[in-house]
């Protein structure tokens, strides 16, 4: 268990061991030195809360505490030692230590990532105050990637975070003048609607399928913020067809709701994209709209595999960030679509 980068960790061992309780623990075993009894007590959680997570996570390990020892024995004693290990690297970075980020970061430790790198990166600031940081693994390669290529396809259910944190990525672009505007897109294709049946003009037809962006927005910059950028046109929103003729420099260009595209709406889009543009494709492939024909994202990945500066990354319902039900949800279906019905 030892770890040059963890100095708050101490040797594993196969060694048969004696906890503080005189038990023989036989087996594969794991100590982990807390460095303080505060960071103990976060460790632990109220009424030792947190730690009943962790054996009810691993029900083949024991866990002793002894001051500010940890000690583990049993089948997965190594895991459940680095699962303390990074709670304790969290906590001495100021990450506070709850029931989502232990269950996140077991999640984590079992799939062989590192919760402590992940859940500490900060992608931008908000404006009510906090920071946007990814909450799982896939969401982290996300925004890696965003910041790494010119064209990211972000691939995966609802709730995983797709366009809001494309959104929050084109906010720090902006701010940091490595574009000059934001351009949020998506196909005006009804979810079981008809856009005529709705009232107003093109503009108030298009606002519904283009709100969960705004809400994004406003979520960085607040809704004043939004209408100054709006009237000055550093950022734009606008259907798919408005695209069609134009090239855009120096723009940060997001493509929500992108498997309701066809393949020629798809090919129009990508050639859109100029100098200094940055582009962000988001879409579910579980929820096309489109009545007849071939999604626009269907098959892409193989046309397009190879392109230098362009990448997919694929989220899953363990990326879920919204209630623990949706994830459920999404893995129900999934088991359903697996099985052929």
């Amino acid at each position: 268990m030892a770890d040059p980068e963890h100095p708050s960790t101490a040797a594993s061992s196969a060694d048969p061991l004696s906890d503080a309780g005189g038990i023989a623990a036989v087996g594969p075993v794991a100590r982990v030195l807390v460095p303080g009894n505060h960071l103990m007590t976060q460790l632990l959680g109220p009424r030792d809360e947190l730690l009943d997570l962790v054996e009810d996570a691993f029900p083949g390990s024991r866990i002793h505490i002894r001051g500010t020892e940890i000690t583990v024995d049993g089948a997965e004693a190594e895991l459940v030692g680095r699962v303390f290990e990074e709670m304790v690297v969290l906590a001495e970075l100021g990450h506070h230590l709850d029931a989502t980020a232990v269950h996140r970061s077991i999640e984590m430790v079992r799939a062989d990532e590192r919760p402590s790198e992940v859940l500490t990166s900060e992608v931008a600031k908000r404006a009510r105050g906090g920071v946007v940081k990814p909450k799982t693994a896939g969401q982290k390669r996300y925004v890696d990637a965003i910041a790494s290529n010119i064209i990211t396809f972000g691939i995966g259910p609802a709730g995983t975070g797709k366009s809001w944190l494309a959104v929050a990525m084109a906010v720090q672009s902006l701010q940091r003048k490595e574009v000059d505007r934001i351009v949020l897109t998506r196909p005006a294709v009804e979810a079981g609607e008809r856009l005529g049946f709705l009232p107003g003009d093109l503009m108030a037809k298009v606002d519904p399928y283009l709100r969960p962006l705004y809400d994004a927005l406003y979520d960085m910059v607040e809704p004043e913020g939004a209408q100054r950028l709006l009237e000055r046109g550093a950022v734009e929103v606008a259907p798919l067809a408005f695209m069609r003729g134009r090239t855009l420099n120096r723009s940060f260009i997001i493509l929500d709701e992108a498997q309701n595209t066809s393949p020629e709406q798809m090919k129009m889009f990508l050639t859109r994209i100029g100098f200094g543009s940055k582009a962000v494709i988001t879409g579910d492939v579980t929820q096309v709209d489109l009545q007849g024909g071939r999604s626009g994202i269907t098959g892409l990945e193989r046309v397009l595999a190879g392109i230098e500066g362009l990448q997919f990354v694929h989220l899953t319902s363990r990326d879920v960030v919204r209630h623990r039900i949706v994830q459920d949800i999404v893995d129900a279906y999934e088991r359903s679509a697996s099985d052929g019905h």
